[in-house]
């Protein structure tokens, strides 16, 4: 697939603003765990931990709100809850496959 020069920079500069809001081990954790069904936050806290990540809650909702800034987490409230889910499915398979590819052994 060929990019018009005119829209590659902005395009490149979109994706890295996504990347850039992935960039972090808690953020990942996150989306992989989303990427198996919407979560409220002390679902997802709770995984992190059993996990070996202790997060605390506010700290938690600080990567939620980055991204959902980002676009690729959205919310939706029940009750006195919000549940978390990934906007796009493909956000949770990347990230998955990225996460696969880095175990890969590379020479």
């Amino acid at each position: 697939m060929r990019m018009a020069a005119a829209t590659t920079t902005d395009v490149l500069a979109e994706a890295v603003d996504l990347l850039k809001a992935l960039a972090s081990p808690v953020r990942l954790a996150t989306v992989v765990e989303l990427s198996e069904g919407p979560r409220c936050v002390h679902e997802i806290q709770a995984v992190l931990e059993a996990s070996g990540r202790v997060v605390s809650q506010p700290l938690l909702s600080q990567h939620l709100k980055v991204l959902r800034d980002a676009g690729l987490v959205t919310t939706t409230r029940r009750g006195t809850e919000i549940t978390y889910q990934l906007a796009d499915a493909h956000v949770g398979r990347i990230v998955n496959d990225t996460i696969r590819h880095s175990q890969e052994g590379h020479p």
